[in-house]
């Protein structure tokens, strides 16, 4: 009895040892708890805490209260790959480790850019989509794809409602917030409908479209007449909303646009008579978000400055600063806000093929972007952080690890040439104003990290153009985990409206 009872022992203490062997066998297979020679790796337990982390994650499903929706127009992935690089070696690192406050956002998307007529899109028929969601032309603003650009008749009846006048009827605050005039393709989508993104004033427009009854862009934001309308409006583009003889208070040599004789400003002092209208650094700095009910500041004739610029006379808030006081403002409203906010001037560098202004305004525009993330609770402010479109900017060459991003490319301490000896750069266009008839310039060192270099392009054109390809999307907070794989523009309209429930 005892030799069995112990040969049972021994046939079970076998067994363990042998499902505990196959066990090892199936983890290390698996590649957990697995002894590998790189387990002491840096990068390797880097990604290890990495998964962690993912499996840590658990998407919020419950409703939203606030949303901001952040385009950095003209935003490519490329874009943000090289402004990244920019951003850590300004820290004086080798920059490709560094780490945006987007890349942090816990989901990802990426986003289709094209308009209905358009295989390349503007910004005008993106932002349409993204606000209201469903695609449409190029040039048109939140208005479907029945209407012809330019043709006012073919407005009425095709307007698309817009998430900001959705959310107004809901009884949300709204905030508008970009470094471009305030009239332009991009904020314009929130609050207007147009047949022609030109018209940001009624100096734009033709007689026919004035006859048929259309409006401004311009008088559209002062006369939006949704809920209690935008209590934050931060932006550029004073001209369009001045008459044409009257001063621009910065600039004198600078006048209004407008030829009806209208003061769209005063009309909305009128209108609001508790707002503040502000033009400039010392009025920004005097709005107490506490006490200001609403605010309207236009800092600029036309567009805001180029952020490496305002730096230099600090005569005009930061995208950041602006994002920030916007959020004060609008978390005062009980049943909470909708924002969009829009770094503008990132397009506008790419278009003068000038990539040191595009990645200092993609930097600025990042600050925003961790400022909010910061000052709002993942628990119900949804944060959706995208472009509209691409531009045509490329990182060419074999660079190594931590050679200047603007800088001439260079391998082993020593420079690329081309097949004609020429050295180039590591940042160029696939068109633009930096291409020559004649043979290529062998460009210096000097002359490629200057801010006012303008990167060599293939194509020699007075603007560069945009580009076809998706844009990200990043997200965090209430309905996020919805950004799955590759969307249609205007699915983004559909999350933030799941979010807030506001067809509900």
């Amino acid at each position: 009895m005892y030799n069995n009872d112990r040969e049972s022992v021994v046939n079970k203490t076998l067994f363990i040892s042998a499902l505990s062997a196959a066990l090892s066998t199936a983890f290390i297979s698996h590649g957990a708890f697995a002894a590998v020679p790189q387990q002491n790796d840096v990068w390797f337990k880097n990604g290890q805490r990495a998964i962690e982390q993912a499996k840590a994650l658990k998407p919020i499903d419950t409703k939203a209260k606030n949303v901001i929706i952040f385009i950095g127009d003209g935003m490519s992935v490329g874009t943000m790959t090289a402004s990244r690089i920019y951003a850590g070696q300004k820290l004086g690192n080798t920059g490709e480790e560094y780490q945006l406050s987007m890349d942090t956002m816990p989901h990802v998307a990426m986003s289709k850019t094209y308009n209905t007529d358009m295989q390349t899109p503007d910004s005008a028929g993106t932002a349409s989509a993204i606000v209201t969601g469903v695609k449409t032309k190029a040039g048109i603003i939140s208005v479907d794809d029945n209407v012809r650009r330019g043709f006012c008749s073919t407005v009425k009846g095709n307007e698309a409602k817009t998430l900001f006048e959705m959310a107004a009827e809901k009884g949300k605050a709204l905030g508008v917030v970009s470094t471009a005039r305030l009239t332009h393709a991009t904020p314009a989508v929130a609050y207007a409908h147009s047949a022609d993104r030109d018209w940001e004033s009624d100096a734009a427009m033709t007689n026919i479209a004035k006859n048929q009854g259309c409006k401004d862009i311009a008088d559209q934001f002062v006369n939006f007449d949704f809920g209690d309308g935008f209590q934050v409006a931060f932006g550029g583009g004073r001209r369009e909303f001045m008459p044409v003889d009257m001063k621009d208070p910065e600039n004198a040599d600078k006048t209004g646009k407008r030829k009806d004789g209208r003061n769209l400003i005063t009309e909305w002092e009128t209108r609001y008579p508790n707002g503040e209208y502000i033009y400039d650094r010392k009025g920004f700095d005097a709005i107490d978000p506490a006490k200001t009910e609403r605010v309207f500041g236009l800092f600029g004739n036309s567009h805001m400055e180029y952020e490496i610029d305002r730096q230099k006379d600090n005569n005009e808030p930061s995208l950041a600063e602006m994002t920030s006081k916007a959020i004060d403002m609008l978390s005062k409203n009980k049943d909470g806000y909708v924002m969009m906010v829009e770094a503008g001037r990132i397009d506008h560098a790419h278009h003068a093929g000038n990539a040191a202004r595009a990645f200092e305004d993609t930097v600025a525009y990042d600050d925003a972007i961790k400022l909010a993330l910061e000052k709002t609770s993942s628990e119900d402010t949804l944060i959706i952080v995208t472009a509209d479109h691409a531009h045509t900017m490329i990182m060419n060459g074999y660079a190594e690890r931590g050679n200047p991003i603007l800088g001439l490319s260079k391998t082993k301490g020593k420079y690329s040439e081309d097949e004609f000896g020429k050295k180039y750069t590591t940042i160029s266009y696939g068109n633009g104003p930096g291409a020559v008839k004649e043979g290529r310039a062998d460009v210096t060192q000097q002359e490629a990290t200057s801010v006012d270099y303008l990167q060599q392009s293939l194509i020699r054109l007075g603007s560069e153009t945009h580009s076809g390809e998706d844009v990200t999307i990043f997200a965090r907070g209430p309905k996020a985990w919805l950004f799955q794989g590759t969307v249609e523009q205007n699915y983004i309209f559909h999350v933030m409206n799941e979010a807030l429930e506001l067809t509900k």
